[in-house]
């Protein structure tokens, strides 16, 4: 991991998207006698949320952009942002309430969610919030997730991307939730398979960066299960660079008219998953940041041997947060402290 390298008055991560209330179960708190009431832990969560909380904790420069919803657990939310250094000055006090996600863990820490978020604060951006908040000194803007292809807010998501594109780093990850996307739930956000597609193909166009997971291309793209082919198809789409995530296994690298590289990520006790892609996201554009990588050219100059030095760290940082209960990556000293270890 590089040294925060971040000047005082310099390009700032901007990151964009949503606040949400993660309900992790607490297996042993048991169920009650009879096996029907489970308990739970409210911990933050959302793909913004975790992006800028673990770039903060790296010591980048990042701004969050996000509608802060009401209700009881709205002020945990900002404070776990404040605590890790994220500038909240990209807030938007909104009256709508705040997204609840219940979260089921399989046997190997992986995640499954439930969503309540009909009618949420998170959706509901408009132009004048966006002009209002993103700031003049964004280095680099991620969005991605259930706000950037859940209207109507995803309207004016995408056109601040269209607006910024070329001007400064885009980063995308589109962070597919099935049941939001297509279906009852998603018909009742204004989602459809064919609608969120159309709204993906407009941001990608605008892409500089994005990570992309094989979860994702499954529903994405069925039948597909070419991943290294997946990885070449969506860097010919107009990105700079493509991550493809596929859980424990290699990380696939790709950059249009170059070979598909692979990355594997450090072994560690997996407790679970929950953040893990946001995080190796906030890792690699924390360094990316850092090396004074903030537009298309400065990304396209990059070499593969430089690139690879910072996914190693991202991929460790995002390891580490696997091990603990929930969205809560390392700071950089735990970074630095665990590759010591590691000798």
């Amino acid at each position: 991991m590089a040294n925060d390298g971040s000047v005082p008055g310099g390009p700032v991560l901007s990151v964009l998207g949503e606040f949400v209330v993660d309900l992790l179960p607490v297996p042993s708190a048991g169920a009650g006698p009879e096996g029907t009431a489970p308990q739970y832990v409210a911990r933050p969560g959302g793909n913004a949320l975790n992006v800028a909380v673990a770039a903060g904790r790296l010591g980048a420069p990042v701004r969050l952009l996000a509608r802060l919803g009401t209700g009881p657990l709205a002020s945990s939310l900002r404070r776990h942002a404040e605590l890790s250094g994220v500038d909240l000055q990209g807030l938007v006090a909104a009256a709508e309430p705040v997204s609840l996600a219940v979260v089921g863990l399989g046997p190997d820490g992986s995640a499954d969610y439930g969503f309540h978020v009909l009618g949420a604060a998170d959706w509901q951006w408009t132009d004048e919030e966006l002009d209002r908040v993103h700031g003049d000194r964004t280095g680099i803007l991620h969005v991605g997730s259930i706000s950037s292809w859940t209207p109507p807010g995803g309207e004016a998501i995408a056109r601040l991307v269209e607006r910024l594109s070329g001007r400064v780093l885009i980063s995308l990850d589109p962070n597919i939730r099935p049941m939001l996307a297509d279906g009852p739930v998603g018909a009742s956000l204004g989602n459809s398979a064919a609608a969120v597609h159309r709204r993906l193909d407009r941001l990608v166009a605008h892409a500089d960066v994005v990570k992309v997971s094989a979860e994702d291309l499954a529903w994405l793209e069925p039948g597909d299960g070419d991943l290294d082919d997946a990885a070449r198809r969506w860097a010919s789409r107009g990105p700079g660079l493509v991550l493809l995530t596929d859980g424990g296994a290699p990380l696939r690298i790709a950059r249009p008219g170059r070979p598909v590289l692979s990355l594997a990520p450090p072994p560690v006790a997996v407790v679970d998953t929950v953040g893990a892609g946001d995080t190796l996201a906030a890792g690699l554009l924390t360094d990316l940041l850092v090396e004074g990588v903030s537009t298309r050219p400065a990304l396209d100059a990059l070499t593969d041997e430089r690139l690879l030095g910072i996914l190693d760290d991202a991929l460790l940082v995002a390891a580490l947060n696997c091990t603990r209960v929930g969205a809560d990556p390392p700071t950089r000293t735990e970074v630095a402290e665990h590759r010591r270890a590691a000798g």
